[in-house]
């Protein structure tokens, strides 16, 4: 009964975990790479390089320069939006948005990124999604209805934390897997690096597998919600009270009482500083100013934000100012999930227990073929299913880095006045990935993984000096400068080249292996 039940539960683990493992490998991939969403914008970005940092103390004064600008520019906007710098984003963002035409839902929307001081438009400021395309390949995948992609992504999230339970259960040896690797012993190696990658973060991958189904619960499972409320506008209504719209009353705005607004929200904050300004129908006597608090280190996803009358400055509504137990249990497994609330020591634990995660499904799918490989005799030949697996997991694997790399290149190398520029840049990521994938249904042995390796060295190796080539910058004056972030992002490059330069290395080794008894890798796959 006891084996079988664990011959049972070594099934599920295997067959759960490889049937979407090249998926999972790309949303932890993209979740990893999203913890730096910000450090990777702002690297993507060399207008704002120079930008000093923020003092949040200036806060009243480059608002009210902002709305300045706003009357300005676009007095008859439908909104004015300002999003202010933080200490992972320099810049000041401004948005407005036109009335809409007849026949439209939405009016044009322009967008300014400028300096917070001097409120001086940034020059050669380039169309780019930077950080942000990582974090959306996370969830929406790309190319594909969001909705649709959240479902899938749903599934292969399902699939995950079934396959970290039945992990767990079948791991006989867990604390002593913590301190155990054989290098250089074939099948053994592979599955000492599996359970290293995946017990030395297990509380990581369980916590962020699960926060991860709960950031899409009400599509998972609607029916709580709908018990509750009538029909979604109502539940919209509930947890979005800002989002009603209050109609135009036809009569202008005679003052802007921003400063009676602004007075009342930093005597009931908490001191915390602003992350967001909306100014609705900013001509009319009925708009409205919504503003938002920097939640900063608090886990709480979203921040508690005040809605004030623009005309008397009177305080109309709150959310999330004060939350119930639900509701803070709700948005503290959120932040965990998006770990909004890192410091940069805890920042970087997140993105190494990511970089664990990334390990553990790969290792997992590479030692499944190579377990199936093993089994041949003598002249037989992999099925279609072993050479698929095989050519997955290469394409993936090596694929996914590189075309990484390719999206920084084309983000330095493309025209900064080149129209769609951001899309390039994401084509250039999706073109190398299918390349690799390509080449790899051609060929997957050990010298197609050896070249792969050496491919991703020099592009990343590449990548600092195209950087210094490009623009003002450079590893040196990063380091002299003290621009930490820029300095740390041209010795990640540097570093993850050297890693694959090791790999490359070991791959072109003439030392083969030692082959493991079949029946002692069976044991040993299962234990």
């Amino acid at each position: 009964m006891r084996e079988s039940f664990f011959r049972s539960m070594t099934w599920l683990h295997t067959w759960v975990g490889l049937l979407v493992c090249w998926l999972l490998f790309l949303i932890f991939f993209a979740g990893t790479a999203s913890f730096f969403r910000h450090e990777v914008s702002l690297w993507a970005q060399p207008a704002t390089h120079h930008l000093p940092h923020y003092d949040s103390a200036q806060q009243n004064e480059t608002v009210k320069k902002s709305i300045e600008r706003f009357q300005d520019i676009a007095p008859n906007a439908e909104s004015w939006r300002i999003e202010m710098p933080t200490e992972r984003r320099p810049s000041l963002l401004l948005m407005y948005s036109e009335k809409p035409a007849e026949g439209e839902r939405r009016g044009k929307r322009h967008t300014e990124y400028l300096d917070p001081v001097t409120l001086e438009a940034l020059p050669e400021f380039r169309e780019t999604k930077g950080g942000n395309f990582f974090y959306r390949l996370h969830f929406d995948l790309h190319y594909m209805n969001a909705i649709t992609a959240r479902w899938i992504v749903c599934f292969a999230t399902l699939f995950m934390l079934i396959a970290l339970i039945s992990g767990v259960v079948i791991h006989k040896r867990i604390f002593k897997d913590l301190f155990q690797f054989r290098d250089g012993k074939g099948l053994r190696s592979w599955l000492d690096a599996h359970n290293l990658s995946s017990v030395v973060a297990l509380p990581f991958h369980i916590m962020i597998t699960y926060t991860g189904l709960v950031t899409l619960i009400f599509m998972l499972l609607p029916q709580p919600a709908e018990q509750r409320f009538e029909d979604t506008k109502t539940l919209r209504a509930e947890r979005y009270p800002f989002l009603a719209e209050i109609p135009e009353t036809g009569q202008p705005l005679q003052d802007l009482e921003l400063n009676t607004a602004l007075d009342h929200y930093f005597t009931n904050s908490g001191d915390a500083p602003l992350r967001r300004i909306v100014i609705s129908s900013p001509g009319d006597a009925s708009a409205t100013i919504k503003l938002y608090a920097n939640a900063q280190r608090a886990v709480q996803d979203d921040p508690p934000s005040w809605m004030y009358s623009a005309a008397s400055g009177e305080l109309l509504k709150t959310h999330n100012v004060t939350l119930s137990g639900a509701e803070n249990l709700y948005g503290g497994m959120i932040a965990l999930h998006t770990g909004r609330l890192a410091e940069p020591l805890l920042r970087w634990l997140y993105f190494v227990a990511g970089l664990a995660g990334c390990a553990m499904i790969a290792t997992g799918a590479v030692m499944w073929a190579k377990r199936l490989r093993q089994k041949l005799k003598g002249d037989d030949k992999p099925g279609v299913g072993l050479r698929l697996v095989e050519s997955l997991n290469l394409g993936t694997i090596m694929g996914l880095p590189a075309a990484t790399a390719m999206f920084f290149y084309a983000n330095r190398l493309l025209p900064v006045e080149l129209a769609g520029r951001a899309d390039k840049e994401v084509l250039a990521f999706f073109v190398t990935w299918g390349v690799f994938t390509l080449a790899a249904l051609f060929k997957s042995d050990r010298l197609a993984w050896r070249l792969s390796a050496k491919v991703n060295a020099i592009v990343w190796g590449l990548l600092p000096v195209v950087n210094m080539l490009t623009t003002d910058g450079s590893l040196v004056s990063y380091f002299i400068n003290g621009q930490w972030v820029l300095f740390g992002f041209d010795v990640m490059a540097i570093g993850i080249a050297f890693g694959f330069l090791v790999q490359a290395k070991k791959l072109g080794s003439t030392k083969a292996a030692p082959a493991t008894p079949r029946r002692q890798a069976k044991h040993e796959v299962n234990a």
